[in-house]
């Protein structure tokens, strides 16, 4: 890990750069711009070649069978299921508070104005497999978009050698409310969403995480295909900020989760404290030895940092700097602290809010900005699977209100035809009185 203490100011852009976020190389690109054209052509049999291809996978149908779904819930343990269940009823809560009411205002005399507020009618979720079968995920996206009221929620998850999908993410797709689940993964899964084969409807927009070609998959849906996107991603990281009060042990516990998604995710620790840094650093090496992942997250922590500054007003204005995925503030007044937080996907506040909480069933969305990107992006909520449109009534009254107006700034613009459309209903109500 790297330690740094009291670094100036000038020191930070350094401190502030995400090394392990590469850039999507040019064989990246070509590799997925090949299978997009080969889905393209092929359709339902390139997606079958590719999973055979990369994942082993042989089926006859993409598409997953409910008689697999109904055999997938008798595998998964009464106590797992019953945690995607509170975890999904949490979920729900927060987000069905989320729903926006219609907006109805009159601008001007006889000009109404109003919003609605519409689901995308079809979306496509992307869910990892492998050796973390990510069926929280679901939940996070599934649930929204069921409240939302798309009419169609469809999935992709890579299936084993076997052919089979982890029975977890399918019993939590059931939960959800997604209506068709696909056996494919990587990038010729986002390919057959964003074009639509034989099996696999074309979708309106994708959501979910993914590797770098998922990525870059993605990332072409949108630029060759139209394809929406939920937001830019890059590999997991979370920020800590801790005073001297914090305890090391919590503070090493939420780095060891964060390095835990992988070897190129990133922990950061931010405090005023010499102290609580050495003591981190000696309880990471402690719960580090007894995981199982100990090689893998050692990986991450290669990039991870420890940062000690001059002062509370100094660490935020570094955490909003860097506009962490998470943000867990671990302090005695973590709350004034938060007021002053600025950019970031999710805050965790207080010593007992632990990123695992917000991860898998507070009822917050785990889905969020990653690099940086939280400077202008928020985490998926419920406006993330609705469309909004905007209507206008005008009256006689309204006509006779806002022609000056609009007539005089079309003129103004150079668009007469603008100007025309509105002076022809101004004659026609001269005439008519």
């Amino acid at each position: 890990m790297e330690i740094h203490l009291l670094p100036r100011r000038e020191q930070w852009s350094k401190l502030l750069s995400r090394d392990a976020v590469a850039s999507v190389h040019d064989e990246t690109a070509r590799i997925v711009s090949e299978v997009f054209d080969t889905v393209a052509q092929n359709g339902d049999a390139a997606v079958r070649e590719y999973e055979r291809k990369f994942t082993g996978a042989i089926r006859t149908s993409l598409k997953v069978s409910e008689a697999e779904i109904d055999e997938a819930e008798s595998l998964v343990e009464v106590q797992l299921r019953e945690a995607i269940a509170g975890a999904a009823a949490n979920i729900a809560s927060f987000h069905s508070a989320q729903v926006m009411q219609p907006v109805e205002v009159e601008t001007a005399p006889g000009v109404m104005c109003m919003q609605r507020q519409l689901p995308i009618d079809t979306v496509g979720l992307y869910v990892p497999g492998g050796n973390s079968p990510l069926f929280s995920t679901i939940l996070m996206l599934g649930v929204p978009a069921r409240i939302a009221g798309c009419r169609r929620v469809i999935m992709a998850t890579p299936a084993g050698p076997d052919g089979k999908v982890n029975p977890a993410i399918l019993y939590a797709a059931r939960v959800a409310g997604v209506t068709d689940i696909y056996a494919m993964g990587g990038a010729q899964a986002v390919a057959a969403m964003a074009i639509g084969t034989e099996s696999v409807p074309r979708v309106h927009k994708i959501f979910g995480p993914g590797n770098r070609f998922v990525m870059e998959a993605k990332q072409l849906a949108c630029y060759r295909r139209g394809t929406a996107l939920d937001m830019p991603a890059g590999p997991s990281e979370v920020m800590v900020i801790a005073d001297r009060d914090a305890d090391p042990a919590f503070i090493a516990s939420d780095f060891l989760s964060q390095a835990e998604h992988g070897p190129d995710s990133q922990s950061i620790l931010l405090t005023d404290s010499a102290e609580v840094l050495e003591a981190t650093v000696k309880e990471i090496e402690r719960q580090l030895a007894v995981l199982p992942r100990g090689d893998m997250m050692g990986k991450s922590l290669e990039h991870s940092r420890l940062i000690q500054l001059s002062s509370m007003s100094e660490i935020l204005d570094f955490a909003n700097a860097y506009a962490p995925e998470h943000l867990i503030i671990n302090t005695v007044d973590a709350d004034s602290i938060a007021a002053g937080v600025k950019s970031a996907g999710s805050v965790f506040l207080g010593p007992w809010s632990s990123e695992s909480a917000g991860d898998y069933a507070s009822g917050t969305n785990h889905t969020l900005p990653t690099s940086g990107y939280a400077v202008a992006y928020s985490g998926v909520n419920l406006d993330s699977f609705c469309k909004k449109i905007t209507y206008q009534r005008l009256t006689p009254e309204g006509v006779r209100t806002l022609a000056k107006t609009v007539m005089t700034m079309a003129k103004a613009e150079g668009l007469e035809a603008h100007s025309r459309a509105m002076e022809i209903r101004q004659e026609a109500l001269q005439k008519s009185c």
